[in-house]
């Protein structure tokens, strides 16, 4: 089944090119059929690649989803077009005022991991976000520094930062044999990571609702869920593209950083990368959309609504 987005979205001809089932919404308007509804919270500056990059692996599914792109209003993105921004994202303003639900949500990561939660410039705005998704979404998944901002939020999880940055693509290992979100995915799994913060190991594995699904030895937790399976927090970047490591890399040298290359990403140089990363997070975004939204989340969307979340 397909994605469904606008004809004229940039991500529409790259998935298309892909052989990425694609439907444009004028066609999928005129099926008789519940397509499933997600909301992604956009926060990464580099939009464009970051939409494409979340409807590749939603586009893998055989669901059909309607995507919506939220930005902050709080906040305006230095780095995307107003143009682009008006055109195919809302606000959150307009979701509320339509009391909007959502079978799924995701929230990106952001460049500012390394600011206290309170100082960054759209936080209050984002914890209404993440409270209204408690009644008015099945499920959350949020990714990176969206990932550290949820654990903080809805139970009260630190973050520190760390003496050097995990910047790579890691082994992982699974910490539950029977997880419907890593069904299929093999015992020992990569992802990439780029960060310079991570949050307390401790305080998440003695925090009873909450359970670790996957860690690395380098990279530290890598996948947590709630107990109620509300809330899925992934540290890392499973949909990050074969490039994304080495262009954040060659970025940072651009600027004069002192950065380490990223480990464990390039074969013999700069230039030749083999993505390991890809079957997994095909996997595990698959294995969210059909355990944990398509197979839980009511029929009639405004139901979501009387299904008392916590």
């Amino acid at each position: 089944m397909p994605i469904v987005i606008p004809k004229d979205m940039p991500a529409c001809a790259v998935l298309q090119k892909e052989n990425i089932f694609v439907m444009p919404d004028v066609r999928a308007y005129s099926q008789d059929i519940r397509p499933i509804q997600i909301c992604i919270l956009n926060l990464m500056p580099t939009k464009v690649e970051t939409e494409t990059q979340l409807m590749r692996l939603l586009g893998n599914s055989p669901l059909q989803i309607n995507v919506t792109l939220l930005a902050t209003e709080s906040y305006a993105s230095k780095n995307t077009s107003k143009k682009h921004l008006d055109k195919f994202y809302t606000s959150f303003s307009e979701i509320k005022a339509k009391e909007m639900n959502f079978d799924g949500m995701i929230i990106t990561g952001a460049p500012v991991e390394t600011m206290e939660f309170t100082d960054v410039e759209y936080w209050d705005e984002l914890k209404e976000i993440m409270n209204y998704a408690k009644k008015h979404v099945t499920s959350t998944m949020y990714i990176c520094w969206g990932a550290q901002a949820g654990l903080y939020h809805h139970y009260g999880v630190e973050k520190h930062l760390l003496d050097s940055k995990v910047f790579g693509v890691f082994e992982h290992t699974k910490s539950t044999n029977f997880e419907p979100l890593l069904k299929g995915v093999d015992e020992k799994f990569y992802i990439p990571h780029s960060r310079h913060t991570e949050v307390d190991i401790e305080a998440v594995y003695k925090n009873y609702e909450l359970e670790v699904l996957a860690t690395s030895i380098e990279a530290g937790l890598a996948i947590v869920k709630s107990k109620n399976n509300k809330r899925f927090f992934m540290t890392g970047h499973m949909e990050y593209d074969k490039d994304t490591l080495k262009n954040e890399y060659t970025r940072d040298c651009l600027k004069g950083m002192q950065c380490e290359k990223p480990k464990h990403y390039f074969i013999d140089n700069e230039e030749n990368v083999s993505v390991n990363w890809s079957a997994a997070a095909n996997l595990i975004m698959s294995n969210w959309l059909n355990y944990y939204v398509y197979q839980v989340t009511p029929y009639v969307l405004e139901e979501i609504a009387t299904i008392e979340k916590t």
